[in-house]
C-alpha cells in the first residue's frame, strides 16, 4: 500500500475489529422483535397489504369495464332520445305556427 500512496493513490486505515455487542437475544428490541405477536401482527400487515393491491387493481378493471359499456351503449341511447325530444318540440312548435289544435289538448 506504500507503493500505491507513492503514486498518488489513496491508502485507507486499516480495518478495526467491531465493537464486541451484546447477543441479540438479550435486548429488549430484539425481544420484541422477536415475539410472537409482532411476527403475526407483520404478517397481518403483509396480508392487508396483498389483499387492498389486489382489491384496487379489479376495482380499477372493473371501472374501466363499467366506463367503457356506459360509452358504448348508454351515450348512444341518451344522443338518440334527446334527438327525438327535439324533433316531438320541433313538431309541436310546428302546429302551433299553422295553427292546429296541439297533441293531447282536449277538442271540443
Amino acid at each position: 500500500m506504500a507503493s500505491q500512496a507513492a503514486r498518488g493513490g489513496v491508502s485507507l486505515p486499516e480495518k478495526r475489529p467491531p465493537k464486541r455487542q451484546q447477543p441479540d437475544s438479550d435486548t429488549i428490541l430484539a425481544k420484541l422483535t422477536n415475539s410472537e405477536i409482532v411476527s403475526k401482527g407483520k404478517r397481518a400487515a403483509c396480508d392487508t397489504a396483498y389483499v387492498t393491491k389486489r382489491l384496487l387493481r379489479s376495482t380499477g378493471k372493473a371501472a374501466w369495464i363499467a366506463g367503457t359499456t356506459f360509452l358504448i351503449l348508454v351515450v348512444p341511447l341518451i344522443i338518440e332520445m334527446d334527438r327525438d325530444q327535439q324533433l316531438t318540440e320541433l313538431e309541436l312548435q310546428q302546429q302551433s305556427l299553422l295553427g292546429a289544435p296541439p297533441v293531447g289538448a282536449p277538442q271540443k
